[in-house]
């Protein structure tokens, strides 16, 4: 399984995140919480994000898609400053079929939030940053 390479947002230290570990990544220089930002298909799916250690934005798009690569920065920045909190999978509809069939993905890009495998959010479409934070902080602060 892949690891990304991520910079502390603390302490700008780069750090290798693995995309599925048990925990949760700190800075290996400070102990900050890193962000937690994989990718993952068919066959990494499970690892990656159904065992997630914490809940789970799943970012269901595709390269094809405008308002998919518009989200993406945004997705990220979340991830970013929900480091500990969130760890955001990313997931290319066409190089994973069984995954979009899995969330019955109509449209692109899906958001998906996850907790310990099961569903517990959907939004389609593209929004802000500070909108899609809303959405994730409040949404686990009721489920």
């Amino acid at each position: 399984m892949s690891a990304e390479i991520v910079t502390c947002p603390n302490c700008k230290q780069r750090n290798r995140v693995p995309a599925a570990a048990p925990g949760k990544p700190v800075c290996g220089s400070c102990k900050e919480p890193l962000p937690w930002i994989a990718h993952a298909d068919d066959r990494t799916f499970g690892d990656v994000a159904d065992r997630a250690a914490v809940p789970v934005l799943v970012d269901l798009w595709a390269t094809w898609c405008g308002p998919c690569r518009m989200v993406s920065p945004a997705l990220e920045r979340v991830a970013t400053d929900l480091a500990g909190v969130v760890k955001l999978v990313k997931v290319d509809v066409d190089q994973a079929p069984a995954v979009a069939r899995r969330f019955d993905v109509r449209a692109v890009p899906t958001l998906i939030l996850m907790r310990d495998g099961k569903t517990i959010a959907r939004q389609s479409g593209a929004a802000s940053a500070p909108t899609l934070r809303r959405w994730v902080e409040q949404t686990l602060a009721s489920a």
